[in-house]
């Protein structure tokens, strides 16, 4: 007896969730696939904080751009970014270089003084101690090129990612948090939290 009534039961749920009950036969029959393909187009893909991280890694800067380009119009920033980071970067080199430069000449100095030569022109005005400690401050100074050029360089692939993690995010006046003082029946003072959304 229970298993005639489970089988009733069972053969009732089938035509009710049958395919020709909903309809389904006549919707698969006028499936279209162009609805289907804007659909996907439509869909908003989530921004990769890798990607614009890999981007400023290989180019300086390429982060910022593509981050520019998810943003919404109000919010972009790569216009004045990417004309600070190469002015860092350039800066820092400029100075890298320079300081190599002088540092091989006042050495190159010295090696000849030390071997007999006369001193030259341009290092005239330097003694023996004086040229090592030209040569000693220029190194210094070289170094503090290196490493604010690497420091630039890892600052600007920081914000690359950290932009991108922003790069939806609203800000908008329809988002605030407001805190007020409440009078609570004319006796009590409290605090009333309010949270607006869109």
């Amino acid at each position: 007896m229970h298993y005639q009534i489970l089988m009733w039961f069972l053969l009732g749920l089938s035509s009710v969730f049958s395919q020709s009950s909903f309809g389904l036969n006549h919707a698969y029959k006028k499936f279209d696939y162009q609805t289907v393909k804007s659909k996907k187009d439509s869909i908003e893909k989530p921004h990769s904080v890798t990607k614009a991280m890999l981007f400023s890694a290989v180019l300086p800067g390429a982060g910022q751009v593509y981050n520019h380009t998810a943003m919404l119009k109000g919010k972009r920033k790569a216009f004045w970014k990417v004309p600070l980071i190469y002015a860092g970067l350039g800066a820092t080199t400029y100075f890298m270089i320079k300081n190599q430069q002088q540092s091989v000449g006042f050495k190159r100095e010295y090696q000849n003084r030390q071997n007999g030569d006369l001193p030259s022109e341009t290092y005239q005005q330097y003694d023996d101690l004086g040229l090592l400690t030209a040569y000693q401050n220029h190194l210094a100074r070289r170094d503090r090129a290196i490493l604010g050029l690497g420091l630039v360089y890892l600052l600007q692939v920081a914000d690359a990612g950290i932009e991108a993690h922003f790069v939806r995010f609203d800000i908008s006046e329809d988002l605030s948090l407001q805190v007020r003082p409440v009078m609570m029946s004319f006796q009590h003072v409290g605090i009333g939290l309010k949270l607006a959304f869109k």
